[in-house]
């Protein structure tokens, strides 16, 4: 009979991470390092510049600065360990590291949800209310938007983190993944864990398919829209910017169903490490390159800011 762990400052996991491909380690630690540093560029870009560029003050890149603030924490909750494993022989973190890791990674992914639903209702409002498009999404109310998706996203981690801390886990301490996250936790768990997955499922139904099912309404109404526009340049800009927010929903939303609306299996759990880096890896890269490539209000941006300097 295994050991329940006593969560002691003494305590600690082992992540197992991708040591069953250990030929594959060194590969991925450079791969990850450039996607990570990456990230930190492109990001602190667009929130820089949207700070910086009065032109830029607006709801929209609001929205995009709070994403990459998100995307940021996001990344660097989970990166920096992952990176520290691979490098070496030791894959541990800590117990009170563990569930630190897993209480941000949960709230700033449901975080990212909500903020998404949020950015499609901005882009819902500037192409079928122009008129009221200023009233609609008064400063005030965007922060308020912008608060309430941190808040939500904060509040559902701590309910899930709250049951998985109160799981009594068995003394073995190997974690099959690459950073703390609910269902790895799971399976180590001397108990059975049926009620916790069942939540789990259920938040994660409300924080993705609600979510999915809100933006592609806001898309619906938005296409409907732009089917009655006759000038040319403003198809254009529409298409230019709720195309941008689409594939960010795509490359985001995805992968999140792949692992948290399937049952785990043993299969599903390798294929899940792959896709959970995908989308704490590679998808808030390409957050800042796919918003501004052939932008031109960000290029417009960066040409004024280099003309003052």
């Amino acid at each position: 009979m295994m050991e329940k762990i006593n969560t002691s400052s003494k305590d600690y996991f082992i992540l197992l991470g991708f040591s069953n491909w250990p030929h594959l380690e060194a590969v991925l630690f450079v791969i990850i390092l450039i996607f990570y540093l990456l990230t930190l560029l492109g990001n602190l870009f667009i929130i820089i510049l949207s700070h910086l560029d009065a032109h830029l003050h607006t709801p929209m890149y609001f929205f995009l600065s709070n994403l990459s603030v998100l995307d940021l924490c996001y990344t660097t909750s989970s990166i920096p360990q992952l990176l520290f494993n691979l490098w070496g022989p030791d894959k541990t973190i800590s117990y009170a590291g563990c569930m630190i890791q897993l209480y941000f990674v949960l709230a700033l992914g449901a975080t990212e949800c909500v903020l998404l639903v949020v950015m499609s209702y901005d882009r819902y409002a500037a192409v079928c209310k122009p008129l009221h498009y200023t009233v609609l999404m008064h400063p005030r109310f965007c922060r308020l938007l912008a608060i309430g998706s941190w808040v939500c996203g904060f509040i559902n981690s701590a309910l899930h983190s709250l049951f998985t801390v109160l799981v009594p886990l068995c003394g073995h301490r190997q974690v099959d993944h690459f950073f703390c996250e609910v269902p790895a936790l799971l399976q180590i768990a001397c108990v059975d864990t049926q009620a916790n997955e069942m939540t789990l499922m259920i938040t994660s139904s409300i924080f993705v398919l609600i979510p999915l099912i809100l933006i592609f309404t806001s898309y619906g109404a938005i296409a409907r829209a732009v089917l009655r526009m006759k000038s040319s340049t403003g198809l254009q800009k529409v298409f230019g910017t709720c195309g941008a927010h689409l594939m960010v929903v795509s490359l985001f939303f995805i992968p999140v169903m792949c692992i948290y609306l399937q049952p785990p299996t043993e299969k599903s759990q390798d294929q899940g490490k792959f896709i959970a880096l995908f989308y704490t890896v590679v998808t808030p890269s390409l957050n800042p390159l796919i918003y501004t490539l052939r932008n031109k209000d960000v290029r417009g941006a960066v040409r004024r800011l280099m003309g003052r300097g």
